[in-house]
């Protein structure tokens, strides 16, 4: 007999917990479908970004009601869309195609800081077939002035202004950079969202020396960045009502089955599935199937939050615990050469 595999994750009934997260992945029809047929629960799209609507909107307004070269200031600042592999009316045409070629919920993602320029996107989504919406408030603050309240009420206002907008579940992806990341999650719910995403990855630029440029560049995520995501998944489930998912760092069911221990309901997978293909997603979900029966588990339900700070009794006293306990334990190298 199967193991009971099942979530629930931003009000739907899922098989298992394992999904792609937010790539490039889905720009490819044949791909979205390879995912489906290795089991995917759920296909989460890339981000449409900010920038690519004030962009267009900004190119558009140029060409109609101003000179050429009227705001190349403003224009300048913000990437070509032909650096994006879909504008922003293809990525609506994306969800249509993507919803009509598989059975599971298709969850699309805007990424920005400010309501006003994307709540209409928000609804557009869920006209062209969306079944839920991830919010990535990647924000990099900066601004000596800007204080954290004033970086916190700006994804307040998105949350708020986007639940206003569309009826379909909404996800917030996190940096967990927030000062008072528990505060602001329960905050995050009241303005609306059913779930979070713990959490997403800062693009970390490096330097040319000779050519004296900033030079982007991409790494794929190792399991070593699972950690930062266990303590919080941990932290949060019991206090958060809504759904929790995790993203960044999951590469195998030993993985997969930490993240649910600390209480997520997701696990969302990219670099791992960008290595070895969409099939991965099968063998997690084999390996974590074996590791339940072999330690008898009833399903995957009553491993779900198993290890979360709630049922501890008191997690600040066991985090400062284990804080100490790791300093004392060290031990310097010794060289035996």
């Amino acid at each position: 007999m199967s193991m009971d595999l099942s979530t629930d994750y931003l009000g739907f009934h899922l098989p298992h917990p394992f999904m792609p997260g937010s790539s490039p992945l889905v720009d490819d029809l044949d791909m979205v479908r390879r995912l489906e047929d290795a089991g995917a629960s759920a296909i989460v799209m890339h981000s449409l970004f900010e920038e690519q609507i004030v962009g267009e909107e900004l190119a558009m307004y140029d060409a109609v009601n101003a000179p050429a070269e009227s705001y190349p200031e403003a224009l300048s600042y913000l990437p070509d869309p032909a650096e994006f592999a879909l504008g922003t009316h293809e990525y609506l045409e994306q969800i249509s195609r993507i919803k009509a070629a598989v059975s599971v919920p298709v969850i699309a993602s805007l990424n920005g800081t400010t309501p006003t320029s994307w709540m209409e996107y928000a609804r557009l989504m869920e006209q062209a077939g969306a079944d839920a919406l991830e919010i990535n408030v990647y924000d990099l603050a900066t601004d000596p002035l800007e204080t954290g309240e004033d970086v916190e009420r700006r994804a307040l206002d998105v949350v708020t202004a986007i639940r206003e907008a569309v009826r379909i579940p909404l996800a917030v992806k996190l940096s967990p950079f927030f000062s008072s990341l528990s505060n602001l999650a329960r905050r995050l719910e009241r303005a609306g969202a059913n779930g979070l995403v713990i959490f997403n990855r800062f693009y970390q630029p490096d330097i040319d020396i000779e050519e004296l440029e900033v030079v982007p560049k991409l790494y794929l995520s190792s399991p070593n960045e699972l950690l930062l995501r266990l303590r919080w998944l941990a932290i949060l489930s019991g206090q958060f009502p809504g759904s929790l998912a995790v993203t960044g760092g999951v590469h195998n069911a030993a993985d997969a089955i930490k993240a649910i221990m600390a209480g997520a309901h997701a696990v969302q997978m990219v670099s791992v599935l960008l290595r070895r293909g969409p099939e991965t997603l099968v063998r997690i979900r084999q390996d974590v199937e074996q590791w339940l029966q072999k330690h008898e588990y009833a399903s995957l339900k009553q491993m779900q939050g198993s290890m979360s700070y709630a049922r501890t009794g008191n997690p600040k006293a066991l985090e400062r615990a284990n804080y100490m306990r790791i300093l004392q334990g060290w031990r310097p190298f010794e060289d035996v050469s």
